[in-house]
C-alpha cells in the first residue's frame, strides 16, 4: 500500500503537501482547491499538469495547478490556517475549526432528491465491489458519487479518506459537472467534520458513512441542511440531519438519529 507525499502547487507556489496513494492526482489537487474555497468551477482552473509531465505516475509527486487571471491566489501562510494535511486526518494541523468553516457558494439545503432506504442499504457493497486497490492491498479508503437510483457515478481510492473525497469531487470539477446536486456521497470509514464540508463545497445533498460521525459533522451538516447518515451497514442505517431526503422517515430534531429495520 503505497503512501506519498504529494505537494500542491498553484502558479508555481507551494500551498499544500498532503500524504496520499498516488494516482488521479490531477482530480485530487483540483478537489482540494475546490473544498478549501480556492476555485468554485472548472473555468478558475487554466491548466492543471504533473510536474514530471502529463503522464501517470507522478514521479515527482507534485501537481502544479495555474489559475485564471481573475481568481485570487491563495496565501500560503495565512494566520490561523495551515495547509499541511495527513492521510488519517486532513482537519490535524489546522490551527481551529473555525478556520475550516469555509462556506459553500451552491445551497444543499433546497435539493429536493430523495432516496429509497433500499437504495442506502445496496451502497456499502456496491462501493466494496469497485474497490480494486482495497482487494490487493486491504487498507484503502474509498468515496464513491452515486446517484439517488445507487448508480455509481465515480468511485476513487486513497489512504486518507478526505483525499478519496477529494478526487471525486476533482473529477466532478474536470468534466464540469458542479454543482452535484441529486446525488449521494458514500465513504468507508467514519464520517469526519471535513467529509461534510467537502460534500457541502461540492453541492453533494447526502453523505452516507459506513462508520460514525463525528458531533462537528453531525453539526456542520445540520447547518448546511445536509443529509448525514452513519452506521449503514446491511440494511440498518442512522439518520442525523435533514431526514426528509430519506423515504419513509420521518422528520425529527437534528439531535435525534433514526435506525429504520428492513
Amino acid at each position: 500500500m503505497a503512501e506519498e507525499p504529494l505537494e500542491i502547487r498553484v502558479g508555481g507556489a507551494a500551498l499544500a503537501v498532503t500524504m496520499r496513494t498516488p494516482g488521479d492526482d490531477l482530480d485530487l489537487a483540483i478537489g482540494f482547491l475546490l473544498t478549501e474555497g480556492v476555485i468554485q468551477q472548472a473555468a478558475d482552473v487554466v491548466t492543471a499538469k504533473l510536474c514530471a509531465g502529463d503522464e501517470e505516475p507522478n514521479s515527482y509527486n507534485v501537481v502544479d495547478v495555474r489559475l485564471s487571471a481573475d481568481v485570487p491566489a491563495p496565501v500560503a501562510q495565512q494566520a490561523a490556517r495551515n495547509f499541511y494535511t495527513t492521510s488519517s486526518c486532513g482537519v490535524c494541523g489546522k490551527a481551529s475549526i473555525d478556520a475550516v468553516r469555509t462556506r459553500s457558494s451552491f445551497d444543499v439545503s433546497a435539493d429536493p432528491v430523495t432516496v429509497a432506504p433500499s437504495v442506502l442499504a445496496a451502497l456499502p457493497d456496491a462501493l466494496r465491489r469497485r474497490q480494486r486497490a482495497f482487494d490487493t492491498t486491504g487498507g484503502l479508503h474509498a468515496a464513491g458519487l452515486f446517484t439517488p437510483d445507487g448508480e455509481l457515478v465515480c468511485l476513487r481510492e486513497d489512504v486518507g479518506r478526505h483525499n478519496a473525497v477529494d478526487k471525486v469531487i476533482g473529477w466532478a470539477v474536470r468534466q464540469q459537472r458542479l454543482p452535484l446536486a441529486g446525488h449521494l456521497l458514500m465513504v468507508s470509514g467514519r464520517a469526519s467534520f471535513e467529509l461534510c464540508q467537502k460534500a457541502w463545497m461540492a453541492g453533494i445533498p447526502l453523505l452516507a458513512a459506513v462508520s460514525a460521525p463525528s458531533t462537528l459533522a453531525v453539526d456542520l451538516a445540520a447547518e448546511a441542511g445536509l443529509t448525514l447518515i452513519g452506521f449503514l451497514r446491511g440494511a440498518t442505517f442512522n439518520v442525523y440531519s435533514s431526514p426528509h431526503r430519506v423515504q419513509g422517515v420521518p422528520s425529527l430534531p437534528p439531535t435525534k438519529t433514526h435506525q429504520p429495520a428492513h
